[in-house]
């Protein structure tokens, strides 16, 4: 049975609280409030309820924002989930504001002691959970943020990343037995120019170069990343040697996963901007 819009509303705003809390660096119980919201709703599940707050974290990533750890996106989604939130988002200022913090904090490269931890599975495109088109690829466009975007562009927080890769690099190289290639891994978008196209210059255990370009959000697994043309380009022409390792949950427990070879065999690409010229 559909939600009604009462139900959506009410399950909205308390999905916009939890994420504002969270941005925010708060505590909370989500037990407490799913039974709070369990009063306002039509005798749903535990079950139901949790998938529509996946749902829900969906329409956050196309209205720009990061959506609430733990709730793994789920773009099958109610077409009026998708208003309801809108509407919702345009009007609450207190979760622009912990956003806008959360995604310009600075950070630094954590302290990690045990790197078998750190490495898990990629999200894959065939995915029926990974999120790929909106229902209406113009239902958003007036409402949504650049959250994620500009979260991609703090220069501290990619800096981290890419440090915390160069770690990661030297600790896998050594547990293969190559410490003489581990000492070789360098940080080539400090030294050389962030214009390569790749961050950190690593080895296969056969003494092969590894090109690898970091991305890094605060955020979960899901969140989508951001990718130049030269990126692109490199990840196609020299796809043999060619990693993206996408770090997530940096600030609590980093992870990453690795996208090895042209990043157009793994990722929906979708063209956000272009350049205008006249000549």
């Amino acid at each position: 049975m559909d939600w009604s819009r009462e139900e959506v509303e009410a399950i909205v705003a308390d999905y916009l609280t939890m994420l504002t809390l969270e941005l925010a660096g708060q505590s909370y119980n989500k037990t407490q409030h799913r039974k709070l919201l369990q009063a306002k709703l039509n005798s749903r599940s535990d079950a139901a309820i949790e998938f529509k707050h996946c749902n829900i974290s969906a329409v956050m990533i196309e209205l720009g924002f990061p959506y609430i750890r733990g709730y793994q996106p789920r773009s099958n989604y109610q077409t009026l989930l998708g208003i309801v939130a809108e509407e919702q988002v345009r009007g609450t200022r207190s979760l622009d504001d912990a956003a806008l913090a959360a995604v310009q904090q600075p950070a630094i490269t954590p302290v990690q002691t045990d790197f078998r931890k750190v490495k898990t599975t990629a999200p894959s495109r065939h995915d029926p959970h990974v999120l790929h088109e909106p229902r209406n690829p113009l239902l958003f466009k007036a409402v949504k943020r650049d959250y994620l975007e500009r979260e991609a562009q703090n220069r501290s927080l990619g800096l981290a990343g890419e440090e915390f890769v160069v770690l990661f690099e030297h600790w896998r190289l050594n547990a293969l037995g190559q410490a003489r290639l581990a000492d070789k891994v360098a940080h080539v978008s400090q030294s050389k120019g962030d214009g390569l196209g790749y961050d950190v210059l690593s080895f296969e255990s056969d003494g092969k170069e590894r090109l690898i370009e970091v991305k890094t959000t605060t955020f979960g697994r899901d969140t989508p990343f951001f990718v130049s043309r030269r990126e692109l380009a490199l990840s196609q022409d020299a796809k043999d040697q060619f990693h993206l390792y996408r770090l997530f949950e940096f600030r609590q427990a980093p992870r990453l996963f690795d996208l090895p070879g042209a990043l157009d065999q793994h990722c929906v690409l979708d063209p956000v901007s272009y350049r205008a010229s006249f000549g």
